[in-house]
């Protein structure tokens, strides 16, 4: 069942209900008993990168909540009239200054249960000069073994991490699909 999140009609401001509409949805969904209209709640997409310069990744610590002061790597929301990977060169530039080449997709991740995806790119580091944005407290590389695995912000950020470094190993970067149960195994 759909989290209940909505409680006005956008449209009319009316309250709406919770019901499977008659469009031949099959998912409650909440309904403006007043103008009809049907409210839809769909997952956020996260964009980001995985920024290495040879042996190393660049990590952010970050500056905003949630998971103040833990490391993490470049990503944000999305916006609207940016590509997925606009949105990840994006974020990677206002949160650490990095100058990048994009590279291609390396893993998507998906979140039911806070209802989002997390998608990140491979990124080579043209420089390891770094220009920390006002949400980034600290950018910097990391070899595998300096990675402070326990103080990283988000599981998705772990998993992407521990891909890239297997794949780096092999000398071959794989597309990765994850999905991140709740309870966490």
């Amino acid at each position: 069942m759909q989290r209940r999140t909505i409680q006005h009609c956008r449209e009319c401001g009316t309250a709406v209900d919770y019901r499977i509409p008659d469009d031949g949805d099959t998912r409650e969904r909440a309904v403006c008993p007043s103008c009809g209209t049907v409210h839809y709640v769909n997952p956020l997409l996260v964009v980001g990168t995985v920024p290495y310069l040879g042996e190393s990744v660049l990590l952010c610590k970050r500056a905003i909540e949630p998971r103040w002061g833990k490391w993490t790597l470049p990503a944000g929301f999305m916006e609207m009239d940016e590509t997925m990977a606009e949105g990840a060169a994006r974020e990677t530039d206002e949160e650490a200054g990095a100058q990048i080449s994009m590279g291609r997709l390396f893993s998507t991740l998906s979140i039911p249960r806070v209802g989002q995806v997390h998608v990140f790119y491979l990124a080579q580091l043209q420089s390891d000069v770094f220009h920390p944005g006002q949400e980034t407290l600290e950018a910097r590389l990391f070899t595998e073994a300096e990675i402070p695995w326990d103080e990283l912000a988000f599981m998705t950020v772990r998993e992407t991490l521990k891909r890239f470094f297997d794949d780096h190993r092999r000398g071959s970067y794989g597309v990765h699909d994850i999905d991140i149960p709740w309870p966490p195994r």
